[in-house]
């Protein structure tokens, strides 16, 4: 017999004694037993309930929705559409426009056709909409001391970059880093395009979208790229004599589809999304089987390509894109698409090792794409396939200085440049922002203390100077390498 079993009907002397003590002296309600401690077989059978079928996983996820629509209801409009909130002249000032608060006031006296904003109160503080703001930043880029900096970098002629952010353990802080990321660029006054590759849609939640299936996300890209392969590669079959493979219902439609139907405006004025919803995982399924039908058509570039084609790179400066938390073919058209990647993880010993495994799989991954392509290259005569990114970041997310120094600091004698030397930190207004299903930017600082508010958004601005250290400098070597080819 084990004698790991219990059989209360045969207590030794020693369990007798445990029970008795347990008697005098029973658990607090906050302090309870191990799991393990003594558990009855009659009242665990009660706690059990009937068992699970197939069915109750519907019922579990119906019961998900609702709760869903609930809280994301709660930062709607009454026409069920979200609105950003107004920005008061302490936050413009403080945050947007770099001017003192009584020269922002003559200056909006002085021209009488800005936007001079809106009171609650009689001889109260201004408020503006983003619009508004946007506007003023461009008067005082155009008007202001050339001795400050009122508008974001952006070399004319050059394309928009696009950062993916990615790792294939969840629950990093992946979807949240993107978002506002994309947030911070866009009060910097970059036009910005949000792109979620994640099926479970929680950026699209984030701002707002509407999705209804598939061909509302990239879904038809996608498939136009690969019937456009289809059609070049059904005419070379032809010029042979042989028949040409079948261009179905599904690859039609994408044809006439372009990423401008797709894009969609959030209730930011200069951020716009490609959204995503759960059909969006057919993709990871419908993609090997048309590379299976298509050898020679490159996935990988289905997005890069289309994007480009679409002239999307021309209309914004930005571009984020959040990928699901595996290494599939969305994630690796997002990766291939990417000019700058992140990769964000905690400062734990799992996660640490986790994000060793996935720079392992993107080695492994593309190495065997460009080897792949590179021997019919080769024999070809032709230029050889090469990936490459302008700048590749691992950013530590949810740090608690006082839990994870150590740690972190071990990170960064490994990693070296790769990891951030900035850590994105966890604070009350990043946890209350979220009960509220928004981003901290979202947040109207009244509803918080001051002080709270200032350092919860410090983090993140952090975050933000450190990516747009990576894009300007990104920026300025593709200016110098595209003047030294004049």
């Amino acid at each position: 017999m084990c004698a790991l079993l219990w059989y209360p009907a045969e207590n030794s002397a020693h369990q007798r004694a445990e029970q008795q003590f347990i008697h005098r002296h029973p658990p607090r309600s906050n302090a309870p037993l191990p799991p393990y401690f003594r558990l009855d077989p009659d009242a665990a059978l009660a706690g059990l309930g009937a068992a699970t079928d197939t069915e109750a996983f519907a019922e579990i996820a119906r019961a998900c929705s609702r709760g869903r629509d609930d809280l994301a209801s709660r930062g709607l409009e009454g026409d069920g559409t979200r609105k950003l909130r107004m920005f008061s002249t302490w936050e413009i000032t403080r945050y947007l426009i770099p001017v003192a608060q009584g020269h922002f006031r003559r200056v909006l006296k002085q021209n009488p056709d800005l936007p001079q904003g809106l009171s609650e109160t009689p001889g109260g503080a201004k408020w503006f909409t983003l619009e508004e703001v946007l506007r003023l930043k461009a008067h005082f880029g155009q008007e202001g001391s050339k001795a400050k900096e009122y508008l974001p970098y952006r070399p004319k002629g050059l394309p928009a970059k696009i950062c993916a952010v990615a790792n294939f353990k969840g629950g990093v802080g992946k979807t949240s880093t993107a978002a506002h990321l994309a947030m911070s660029a866009a009060l910097d006054g970059y036009k910005v395009l949000v792109i979620d590759l994640d099926s479970q849609g929680s950026m699209t939640s984030i701002f707002g979208g509407r999705v209804q299936d598939e061909w509302q996300t990239v879904f038809p890209l996608l498939a136009r790229h690969y019937a456009q392969y289809l059609r070049a590669d059904n005419q070379r079959r032809l010029d042979r004599g042989d028949p040409p493979q079948p261009l179905d219902e599904t690859l039609s439609d994408a044809l006439d589809i372009t990423a401008k139907d797709l894009i969609q405006p959030t209730h930011w004025p200069n951020i716009d999304l490609i959204g995503a919803q759960l059909n969006l995982y057919w993709a990871e399924f419908q993609m090997p089987v048309w590379r299976m039908q298509g050898r020679g058509w490159k996935l990988w570039d289905a997005l890069t390509d289309t994007l480009a084609a679409d002239g999307v790179l021309g209309d914004y400066d930005v571009v984020f894109v959040d990928t699901p938390p595996a290494l599939g073919y969305l994630t690796i058209n997002g990766l291939a698409a990417a000019d700058i990647l992140l990769v964000p993880l905690g400062a734990s010993f799992l996660e640490f090792d986790s994000t060793g495994r996935f720079f392992d799989m993107l080695h492994t991954t593309f190495h065997s794409i460009e080897e792949g392509e590179n021997i019919a290259a080769r024999a070809l005569g032709r230029d050889e396939t090469r990936f490459e990114w302008d700048a590749v970041r691992a950013v530590i997310t949810r740090y608690d200085g006082a839990q994870q120094a150590e740690l972190s600091a071990l990170m960064q004698a490994y990693l070296g440049p790769t990891l951030s030397p900035h850590r994105q930190g966890i604070t009350a207004l990043i946890g209350q922002a979220g009960e509220q299903v928004q981003g901290i930017y979202e947040a109207d600082y009244r509803d918080f203390n001051r002080e709270t508010y200032v350092r919860g958004r410090e983090t993140f601005d952090a975050t933000y100077a450190a990516f747009k250290q990576l894009l300007i400098g990104a920026w300025h070597r593709d200016r110098q390498t595209s003047a030294a080819a004049e």
